[in-house]
């Protein structure tokens, strides 16, 4: 079993619960109320920035030049189109400025926007993998539904069309087996770090969807 796989069997429970979440499933349904994609997107558009962030800290810390080409050409796609997305859906849902730049954080999204920070600045590529995999593998896992048919609405449809299809599943193919081949060579203190940062991040996803439903 890969180490990918391994960690993704032991974070098992919260992994499933926030696939299986309520929020996806009624995002799915077109059933999520204004005020709960109100909430969700609000906290969703604070990770933007830092995201973009962590996924240059990627790019410099890649320890070989294929691997700085992908990671760079997935920055270019999430500053386009994502970007692009989130302007739209603050519109759509009349989101005033203040809660666009400066909203009030839920515990799930500070928690993440700080993982995400000290992956960034750990200068780690191994790190800054992790972190990228878990937030990009557990939304494909839960925007891959096969034979399901798309919401009407634009905008969870299009949302669940940025987190699925052949191009973002090649993504996540690649962020899995950089990350198998760069923890192969840590140690078991490097691998028992790496696992820690992986379960918080689960854990961090799940909040993030419960937190939707606690304005």
């Amino acid at each position: 079993m890969s180490f990918s796989a391994e960690l993704r069997s032991r974070t098992a429970v919260a992994w499933d619960a926030a696939v299986g979440h309520r929020f996806v499933d009624e995002l799915w349904r077109g059933a999520a109320e204004p005020p709960v994609l109100r909430a969700y997107f609000v906290q969703d558009n604070q990770f933007f920035d830092a995201f973009v962030a962590l996924l240059g800290a990627a790019v410099a810390a890649a320890d070989q030049p294929e691997s700085r080409i992908v990671l760079a050409r997935q920055l270019g796609l999430i500053a386009g189109p994502e970007n692009d997305f989130f302007a739209r859906t603050m519109d759509a849902l009349d989101v005033p400025l203040p809660d666009r730049v400066t909203p009030q954080l839920s515990d799930a999204t500070r928690g993440f926007l700080e993982l995400m920070d000290q992956a960034r600045l750990s200068a780690d590529y191994a790190t800054c993998l992790t972190v990228l995999l878990v937030a990009e593998w557990l939304y494909l896992d839960w925007a891959d539904r096969p034979g399901a048919d798309t919401p009407r609405g634009w905008i969870p449809s299009e949302w669940i069309e940025l987190h699925r299809g052949p191009a973002f599943a090649r993504w996540v193919d690649f962020l899995r087996a950089d990350f198998d081949r760069v923890t192969a060579v840590l140690d078991d203190a490097g691998r028992d770090q790496v696992a820690s940062v992986f379960t918080r991040a689960v854990e961090l996803e799940l909040g993030f969807f419960d937190a939707a439903y606690k304005t």
